[in-house]
C-alpha cells in the first residue's frame, strides 16, 4: 500500500473515532478538523483562471481536481480527465496521462470532480418549456432528471420524449408513466370509485404503450385524490405490465403519516406481485405520531431486501414537505371541523403550515396558517375550510425531524432526490444537492463525501439502469460536476426558494458545459432518455 493511501486510511479511522455521532464534540473543532481532512485530498493551489468556455463536442482536459468517481471509493487527488465529444475519453493522474495536443485545458485545482448528479424524483417537467436551461437544477450539479412522478405524467410518453428530442433541455430527461394519469384518462372525472376490470384493462394498454415508447416504469401517488380510491390489486395489474419491460415501480406511498408502515408494506407487496423493483419516493415520517419511527421503517424495508426483493428509496434533505393543502385531511372530509382540527394537530399545529401558493388569496403566500388566522380574526380550522372552498392552496409543512432524516440517509440503499423542480416554492428545488454536501457532509458529518456522491450518482444510475452514467469511467458519458468542497452550500430558503446555491463551479452534460462561474452557458446538450435504448 502506498504511504499516502495508508496515511489517508489511518486519518479516516482516527476521524471516525474522534467524531462519532453519539458524542458531544465541539462543533467549531469539528469544522476545523473537517477543513484539514479536505485539504489532505485537495491541493492548496486555487484556480487562478476562469473555467474556459467550451464547445459541446470539443476535446477537453480537466486537470488537478480531486476525483470522487461515484463508486464510494476514496478520493484521488491531482486527477486528469479527458473528454472527447459526449464521452469520457480517459481517466488518470496529472503527469501520468498525456494531454492531447489542442485540448482545451481547465485548471481545476482545489475543486472536486464527480459524476453529474442524477435526480430520481424531479418535477421539472412542469418548467422546462419556460426555462430549458434549468438553472436551479444544473447550478446544483444535476445532469439527469426523472420526471412523471407521484402518479402524474405526460401522455403519450412518446410525444413528450419526441418534443424533448426536437427541443433539448440543458440536462438529460427520462420519464415514468403515471398511474393517476392513465386512471383519469380512462375514468374521466369519475375517479373517486373503484375501477372496473374493463377500465383496468384499458389502463394496462396505456401503460404498455408508454413502456414501448420509452417510459422507465410506473409511478403512483396513492395519497392523492385520483390515486387514493385505487385498490392495491389495480396498481399491481399495471405494475406487472411495467415489470415485463424491466421497468420499476416508484411510489409516493398511500400514507406518509400515521399509517406510513402499512403504506410501505403495500408498496413492497406491489413490487413483489408485480415482479419489479420498488423505489419509495421521498421517504419520510410526516406527522408527530410517527416521529422517531425511522428505524422501524428501515427494518421493514431491510426485511424485504433480505428476502431478495429489490427495494430502495430516495430522500430530500429538508424537515418540511410540500404538497396541496387538501392532503392534510386524509379522510377527505374538508368541511368537518373535527377532522380538520385533527389534521392540523397531526402536523404539530397551524404554525407549521405555510401557504406558498394560493390563487384566490395571493396575500396569504409565505405566511403560516396560524398567522393568517390571527390577522383574519378566525380560527385556523375555519381558515382551512375557507381556503379549500376557495380552490385550495399549495403548502409547505414543517412536520419532520432531522433525526429521522439522518437514519434514512445513512442507509446504503437510500439515494438523494429533490422532489422539486423549476419554479419550486420549496427550497429543495434549488438547494438539495449542495445542502447534502454542505450541511450533512461538511458540517454534520452524517456521511463521508464519497458516500454522499455515490448516493447522488452511481446508486441512482444503477436503480434506473443507466449503464453509461453515474461513474467517472472511460467510455461513460461526460456528465460531470466540479465543485468547491469547502464552500458548497444551499442558499434557498422557504421565503426565497429560488436562490441559487454556492460552490458549484462547472457542470457538463454529454460533454457540453451548461453551468460556469455562477451562470448558465446557454448550451442545451441534454438528451431525452428512453428505457432500453
Amino acid at each position: 500500500m502506498p504511504a499516502s493511501i495508508g496515511y489517508r486510511k489511518r486519518f479516516c479511522i482516527e476521524w471516525r473515532r474522534c467524531a462519532p455521532s453519539d458524542r458531544r464534540v465541539n462543533r467549531y473543532l469539528r469544522s476545523i478538523l473537517y477543513f484539514l481532512f479536505l485539504l489532505s485530498f485537495c491541493t492548496s493551489n486555487r484556480p487562478q483562471q476562469t473555467l474556459a468556455s467550451l464547445p459541446a463536442n470539443g476535446l477537453v482536459a480537466i486537470s488537478g481536481a480531486t476525483l470522487i468517481d461515484g463508486s464510494g471509493q476514496p478520493p484521488v487527488k491531482n486527477s486528469l480527465i479527458l473528454i472527447k465529444g459526449d464521452s469520457i475519453m480517459d481517466v488518470g493522474r496529472v503527469g501520468r496521462l498525456k494531454i492531447p495536443q489542442g485540448a482545451r485545458l481547465i485548471d481545476a485545482r482545489g475543486l472536486v470532480l464527480a459524476p453529474g448528479f442524477i435526480d430520481t424524483h424531479s418535477h421539472s417537467d412542469r418548467g422546462l418549456d419556460s426555462d430549458p436551461s434549468a438553472k436551479t437544477q444544473v447550478s446544483q450539479g444535476i445532469t439527469t432528471i426523472a420526471v412523471g412522478q407521484d402518479g402524474g405524467s405526460e401522455f403519450p410518453v412518446g410525444e413528450f420524449l419526441e418534443k424533448l428530442h426536437r427541443s433539448p433541455a440543458a440536462l438529460n430527461v427520462l420519464t415514468f408513466v403515471g398511474h393517476a394519469t392513465v386512471r383519469s384518462k380512462v375514468m374521466g372525472e369519475d375517479t373517486s370509485r373503484t375501477a372496473t376490470q374493463a377500465e383496468i384493462d384499458q389502463m394496462k394498454s396505456m401503460v404498455e404503450q408508454a413502456m414501448q415508447e420509452g417510459a422507465f416504469g410506473l409511478s403512483s401517488g396513492l395519497e392523492y385524490e385520483t390515486g387514493k380510491p385505487a385498490t392495491t390489486d389495480e396498481v399491481i395489474s399495471l405494475a406487472q405490465v411495467a415489470g415485463r419491460h424491466e421497468g420499476i415501480y416508484i411510489s409516493h406511498i398511500r400514507d406518509e403519516a400515521d399509517k406510513t408502515l402499512e403504506a410501505l408494506a403495500e408498496a413492497i407487496e406491489i413490487g413483489l406481485k408485480g415482479r419489479l423493483p420498488v423505489q419509495i419516493s421521498h421517504i419520510k415520517l410526516g406527522t408527530v405520531a410517527v416521529w422517531g419511527k425511522a428505524n422501524e421503517a428501515v427494518a421493514l424495508i431491510n426485511r424485504a431486501r433480505q428476502r431478495g426483493q429489490d427495494v430502495t428509496a430516495d430522500c430530500y434533505p429538508y424537515d418540511a414537505w410540500s404538497s396541496t393543502i387538501r392532503v392534510l385531511i386524509p379522510s377527505g372530509r374538508h368541511d368537518d371541523p373535527t377532522e380538520v382540527r385533527r389534521g392540523l394537530d397531526d402536523v404539530g399545529g397551524a404554525g407549521n403550515i405555510t401557504i406558498v401558493s394560493c390563487k384566490a388569496h395571493p396575500d396569504y403566500e409565505f405566511q403560516t396558517l396560524e398567522a393568517i388566522a390571527k390577522k383574519e380574526g378566525i380560527s385556523p380550522v375555519d381558515l382551512y375550510m375557507k381556503i379549500v372552498r376557495d380552490g385550495g392552496a399549495g403548502i409547505v409543512c414543517r412536520s419532520m425531524t432531522e433525526s429521522d432524516i439522518r437514519v434514512f440517509y445513512q442507509q446504503p440503499w437510500v439515494m438523494v432526490s429533490s422532489d422539486g423542480g423549476i419554479g419550486s416554492r420549496h427550497p429543495r428545488g434549488a438547494g438539495t444537492y449542495p445542502r447534502v454536501l454542505g450541511r450533512f457532509v461538511r458540517e454534520l458529518h452524517w456521511l463521508t463525501l464519497p458516500e454522499a456522491i455515490r448516493k447522488m450518482t452511481s446508486l441512482p444510475a444503477a436503480r434506473l439502469k443507466l449503464r453509461d452514467r453515474g461513474l467517472i469511467r472511460k467510455g461513460f458519458k461526460a456528465d460531470i460536476v466540479l465543485f468547491d468542497p469547502l464552500n458548497v452550500i444551499d442558499r434557498a430558503t422557504f421565503q426565497q426558494p429560488q436562490l441559487i446555491s454556492e460552490g458549484v463551479k462547472s457542470v457538463f452534460v454529454n460533454g457540453g458545459e451548461v453551468w460556469r462561474d455562477g451562470a448558465a452557458t446557454g448550451n442545451r446538450p441534454g438528451l431525452a432518455l428512453r428505457k432500453n435504448r
